[in-house]
């Protein structure tokens, strides 16, 4: 392993990935279930920002971890921070493109639902962009699928790398959408994967007290 990697799960993953700038790795983890008290793992999370960040989370600095993972302001500063994202999710255990698609866009629809939002004809073609786009494809393990968020505009470029099917990519465009997929992963207490939840209340801890 370099020493530019980061094992997580006993995945590499990039320390730093460089965009328009250089974006550190602020938190990892995984999704996982736990079935008959074994816990089976589908995906491998890396989140990467701006250091730029730090200037949206001033009310933050010198927090504990425990307060920052209980703390939704927190994570939703967090993920409204007009900065340079990257989410990079690595498959562990293979699925159906279309099942990975279904979970994301669901996900989307119920944060819409929980704020009384129909959707408009934009919002719905988008989801309907990203359902299309993992309908026919198997996430065989070491699949990698890559969540580039620009800074301003709100827009996202999702890629796709499997073995044997090269990288495919499609671009959001609409700022709901692409607020709202950012708030599945960094969402706190809605958040899809609890430890990453935990390993980025940790790292900021440790990056708001420098």
């Amino acid at each position: 392993m370099s020493s530019k990697e980061v094992l997580i799960d006993g995945i590499p993953f990039p320390a730093e990935i460089t965009r328009t700038k250089p974006l550190a790795l602020v938190g990892q983890g995984m999704t996982s279930v736990e079935i008959h008290f074994l816990q089976i793992k589908y995906n491998a999370i890396g989140i990467y920002m701006d250091k730029d960040v730090t200037q949206y989370l001033k009310n933050w600095e010198g927090k504990k971890r425990t307060e920052l993972e209980e703390d939704d302001l927190f994570f939703a500063a967090l993920f409204l921070a007009p900065v340079e994202k990257v989410f990079r999710i690595v498959v562990i255990k293979e699925i159906k493109g279309s099942q990975y698609g279904i979970q994301l866009v669901s996900a989307v629809r119920n944060q819409f639902a929980a704020l009384d939002h129909c959707e408009e004809e934009e919002e719905e073609e988008a989801l309907e962009k990203i359902t299309n786009f993992f309908e026919s494809i198997y996430l065989k393990k070491g699949s990698v699928i890559t969540f580039n968020f620009a800074a301003l505009p709100s827009t996202a470029e999702i890629t796709l790398v499997t073995e044997g099917k090269g990288e495919s990519k499609i671009q959001v465009e609409n700022t709901n959408v692409v607020e709202k997929i950012q708030k599945w992963y960094l969402g706190g207490s809605i958040a899809v994967s609890r430890s990453t939840v935990k390993n980025l209340a940790a790292k900021f801890e440790e990056i708001l007290s420098q």
